[in-house]
């Protein structure tokens, strides 16, 4: 096993997984410390690298476009000191740096780990219940329910349209902008059969943020735990998903004797479409079930 600590957390890689444990230092950012403990399996990773500084360097990990739901929920609110995947180093660790780099490039090249885009989120989310709270009020989240609350400081817009509560089917979007200088920032969420949302500041399906470090560290959090339990954006809807050939759907008229080797045969079949990436897992799972049925 490989391991590597800096003042912000360990990271260690025993072949599959890239474990991020934060520090519980002050200096730690809050974002570190509300995500907790991450694994990064092997087949997120898109490159890994360490970067040698003056008075130590930098320990990078990059992910694979559309594995992670923090960075899809991020954007560009992460900074070096709240991103997770980024380590600060003194000059002393900088030989297990490198090793730890080299097993992880090992690995991905021994599994032959792509580095482009997914379709299906590889890391978990945030774990939850969270909360974020913003000057004019706060957000809570328990894995289903969303809920917007409203304190004196809040829009008439807001206050006048009350708490609100909905559940993760009615959620369309996420939106995650963060306070830039004397900027406001926001997070809102875009449910179905909402007509063009107002200005942040007077939507009651959006919490303004002031840009206090905390405040921001924990809207990240809710935006990425409930981007995590949302569809894939890059998914296929359902529409779009591949048909199974006619040979896997279809059972030709046989013999007692050829259906062996015909369940064979379409096992195979779609054995070749899930390890192409054709079929998801799920997918695979269902059609292997039903063909199993048939005979």
């Amino acid at each position: 096993m490989a391991e590597v600590t800096g003042s912000e957390g360990r990271w260690t890689f025993d072949g599959d997984l890239v474990r991020i444990v934060p520090g519980n230092g002050r200096g730690v950012h809050r974002l570190r410390r509300i995500l907790g403990e991450i694994e990064v399996p092997l087949e997120a990773v898109a490159g890994i690298a360490f970067e040698p500084g003056k008075k130590g360097g930098v320990l990078r990990v990059r992910l694979r476009q559309g594995a992670d739901p923090l960075l899809q929920a991020a954007g560009n609110a992460l900074d070096d000191s709240s991103d997770p995947y980024r380590l600060n180093l003194d000059k002393d660790a900088a030989s297990l740096a490198e090793y730890f780099v080299d097993e992880v490039r090992n690995a991905l090249q021994i599994e032959r780990v792509g580095s482009g885009p997914v379709d299906r989120y590889l890391l978990a989310g945030p774990v939850v219940p969270l909360r974020a709270s913003g000057g004019e009020g706060s957000v809570t989240f328990d894995g289903e329910t969303i809920r917007l609350d409203w304190g004196w400081m809040a829009e008439h817009a807001k206050q006048k349209a009350g708490p609100r509560q909905f559940t993760l089917a009615d959620v369309v979007k996420v939106e995650l902008h963060p306070s830039v200088g004397l900027d406001e920032g926001h997070l809102r969420f875009r449910v179905k059969d909402q007509p063009s949302p107002p200005k942040p500041k007077h939507d009651p399906y959006s919490l303004t943020l002031w840009g206090t470090r905390k405040e921001g560290a924990s809207a990240i959090a809710v935006a990425a735990a409930v981007v995590a339990r949302l569809p894939h954006p890059s998914a296929p809807a359902p529409a779009d998903v591949p048909a199974l050939p006619e040979a896997a759907t279809e059972p030709e008229p046989s013999t007692p004797g050829d259906d062996h080797d015909v369940l064979l045969r379409r096992l195979r079949e779609l054995g070749e479409l899930h390890k192409e990436g054709i079929l998801t897992d799920e997918e695979f799972a269902t059609a292997k079930q039903a063909l199993l049925r048939r005979f």
